[in-house]
């Protein structure tokens, strides 16, 4: 080693903004990182117990919510996704017999989807499962650890410049 010191970035010399911005590249390598996890676990018990996909699910589970339809593009945005990735699920999903495609009423042009009775049933008992999942994973966490981080979690949400405002919740 030299006589040159290495310095830590947690050092008492290290600015307070650098180690801030490391510090929020550490949180989002983390929050990434768990996102992942959870989402893989999720999507595991999806195929091994209903042999279907998380992107399937929450088709299923907008149209759930919203029983009168929805269009293509509505729905598109809803999930954050392209059109075609839409059209794709609708057009299996509609295979499967878990929604139709209907007319709109006020504009016989635009087409909306919506969930089929079937789709309705197969939905409340994968829904019912999804949460048991989601409850298991997140089992280490008090119910007081959990209303924590979702209260850090809005922080970032409404005082991030890059953020929008919009939360989807699936």
């Amino acid at each position: 080693m030299t006589a040159r010191t290495i310095k830590s970035e947690n050092s008492m010399d290290t600015p307070p903004d650098t180690l801030r911005s490391k510090q929020s590249l550490r949180l989002w390598l983390k929050l990434l990182g768990r996102t992942n996890l959870i989402e893989k676990t999720l999507q595991g018990h999806l195929r091994d117990a209903y042999q279907t996909t998380l992107p399937r699910f929450d088709v299923l589970a907008e149209l759930y919510r919203r029983p009168d339809g929805v269009t293509m593009g509505d729905l598109s945005a809803m999930l954050m996704v392209s059109n075609g990735n839409v059209t794709g699920l609708a057009r299996r999903l509609q295979e499967d017999g878990l929604l139709i495609r209907t007319p709109k009423p006020s504009d016989k042009r635009t087409i909306l989807l919506r969930i089929t009775d079937a789709g309705k049933s197969a939905f409340e008992e994968m829904a019912t499962a999804h949460e048991q999942w989601v409850s298991t994973i997140f089992a280490s966490l008090s119910a007081q650890d959990i209303t924590t981080l979702m209260a850090l979690l809005d922080k970032i949400n409404s005082d991030s410049p890059a953020s929008g405002k919009e939360e989807t919740h699936v």
